[in-house]
């Protein structure tokens, strides 16, 4: 399916002061130079204070991340969780349409969103108050027919009870989400037929059916009226947004590992340096950079691991094309390149490039390189 931007496009997006602090802690999860990892949690965020993603919101979360707006964009466009268009303030419809509800009445469901909200899929009712889709399996295949609103389950839906739902929204009600027949969660139509002792026991409603009613939160969107996030990964709550309403930068996780090895950022650069791991990080320090390569002729740098064709050009736009000069890097130096491979901040260090640029300027050969030659890498 072919996803665009909504024509009608808001002039500007801002989170909320609280909706800031969660983004800028969920940034600080990831290693210094990763914090694009954040692009779903972010946009998604977004998407819930919103209640769908606008073109200003996404080319805000990718300013907050570093981001090329186009990168955004493909991974807005690309995951069919984000809504590109406006949906109904009260709530939106996803119908299951998938094998085991289209056999157990899914279209039975579609039928009343037509009738009830709009003609077409994401469109929005007169009122504007709801919008509906049609998706893909929702996995709860044992309580077909069924529909997500919000963030909870409507299960076990028939027309008149799935209208009826409809209608409580509405008029300003809540409905109790889970199964609509009686059925506790997903046990056999028939009843439990093991574990029987625990029926009469239970409580009223199966756990996701009381977080629901306890915070009555099925279509609540995420307005920074919530919970203060707390950010355990740190050990300590959020920063909270200053009363001047600016948001406190980000600080980097430093000492949190950056990669499967372990290895810290500061580990990093003092492996591939020689310098302790405790050692004060070096401020860094511009080397000295060639505005062309010796006699016209570059090393090729891709024989590095961790370097590729992208990596390789923004090296020779930095001024370095022979092996020699990143293999004399010294640790400030270092610093300063790791700090300058935009999108790629770190990668120097975690590859230990000056280590394999000191073999390769010698005229010998690392493990990568003599696979590169062989056309073994991608």
């Amino acid at each position: 399916m072919l996803r665009r931007l909504h024509h009608d496009q808001p002039a500007a997006f801002e989170f909320t002061p609280a909706n800031l602090d969660w983004a800028k802690a969920q940034m600080t999860k990831y290693p210094e130079g990763r914090q694009a990892s954040a692009i779903i949690p972010l946009l998604w965020r977004a998407q819930e204070q919103e209640g769908w993603l606008s073109r200003p919101a996404i080319e805000h979360v990718a300013d907050m991340l570093g981001l090329p707006h186009i990168r955004a964009l493909e991974v807005a466009t690309f995951y069919f969780m984000f809504q590109l268009q406006p949906v109904g303030s009260i709530a939106h419809i996803q119908v299951c349409g998938t094998t085991s509800c289209m056999i157990c009445g899914a279209e039975d469901l579609v039928a009343v969103c037509k009738e009830k909200i709009a003609a077409h899929p994401h469109e929005l009712s007169a009122d504007g108050k709801f919008s509906w889709e049609e998706v893909e399996c929702l996995g709860a295949c044992a309580n077909a027919p069924m529909v997500q609103i919000g963030k909870d389950y409507y299960e076990d839906l028939t027309a008149e009870s799935f209208a009826k739902i409809l209608d409580e929204f509405a008029a300003g009600q809540v409905p109790v989400p889970g199964p609509q027949n009686g059925r506790y969660a997903c046990e056999p139509l028939n009843g439990l037929t093991s574990l029987k002792e625990y029926e009469g026991g239970r409580p009223k409603h199966n756990a996701s059916v009381a977080l629901a009613v306890d915070l009555k939160d099925t279509v609540k969107r995420i307005d920074g009226t919530e919970t203060p996030v707390l950010t355990p990964w740190l050990g300590k709550p959020a920063p909270a947004t200053p009363a001047n309403g600016r948001a406190r930068e980000p600080k980097p996780a430093e000492g949190k590992p950056v990669d499967a090895t372990g290895n810290t950022v500061q580990e990093a650069r003092a492996q591939a340096t020689g310098a302790p791991a405790t050692e004060p990080a070096a401020a860094p320090t511009k080397p000295r950079a060639l505005s062309e390569p010796r006699e016209g002729r570059a090393d090729d740098l891709k024989l590095i691991k961790g370097v590729g064709p992208k990596l390789e050009r923004l090296l020779n736009s930095l001024g370095f094309f022979h092996f020699d000069q990143i293999a004399g890097l010294s640790a400030a130096e270092l610093a300063w390149v790791d700090d300058n491979l935009e999108g790629f901040k770190g990668r120097a260090s975690r590859d230990r490039w000056v280590d394999q640029a000191k073999v390769l300027a010698e005229g010998g050969q690392t493990e990568f390189s003599q696979r590169a030659k062989k056309g073994d890498v991608y």
